[in-house]
């Protein structure tokens, strides 16, 4: 179940910014870090107070693969597949954070712990297999690191 909407951080964010259409991304990042997604209601509110039609909002939001109209984890777990981490055993990664924490990636644990995602490449080929805890880049994973690397970012 998603978390219920505070409209107060909102108000604050659109508070900062200029009401054009040039503030729509940096709004939009804002409020993400704010909710950790981007609820309904928060976008309604930043097409009314931007002066920017719904749908061109939603065209944005879902352009870029940064934002999310999903409730995100605390912690969100995000798994290199390019070519250098997958040969280098990612999926065998993915597979036993699946089941560590039973969900597939694109999925929010119900205590809304963390969200598994996988990405094309993040860049870090000579250090692969890789992925993003969090913030945190974690070199060359492996899956016996799992337990304290999850223990890291906030679940058990």
């Amino acid at each position: 179940m998603a978390p219920c909407f505070d409209p107060a951080p909102l108000a604050e964010i659109l508070a900062r910014y200029a009401p054009r259409e040039t503030s729509l991304i940096p709004v939009l990042q804002d409020v993400q870090r704010a909710y950790a997604y981007l609820p309904c209601e928060g976008l309604a509110a930043v097409s009314k107070t931007l002066g920017v039609p719904l749908a061109k909002v939603f065209s944005v939001v879902t352009f870029y693969r940064a934002f999310a109209l999903q409730p995100q984890g605390r912690t969100v777990i995000k798994v290199c597949t390019g070519t250098a981490c997958h040969i280098r055993g990612a999926d065998r990664l993915l597979d036993e954070l699946e089941r560590r924490l039973a969900i597939a990636p694109g999925q929010t644990t119900p205590d809304f712990g963390f969200t598994l995602k996988t990405v094309n490449c993040v860049g870090a080929c000579a250090l692969a297999p890789v992925m993003i805890l969090g913030e945190r880049y974690v070199a060359q994973a492996k899956t016996n690191r799992l337990p304290a690397l999850l223990d890291e970012g906030g679940h058990a």
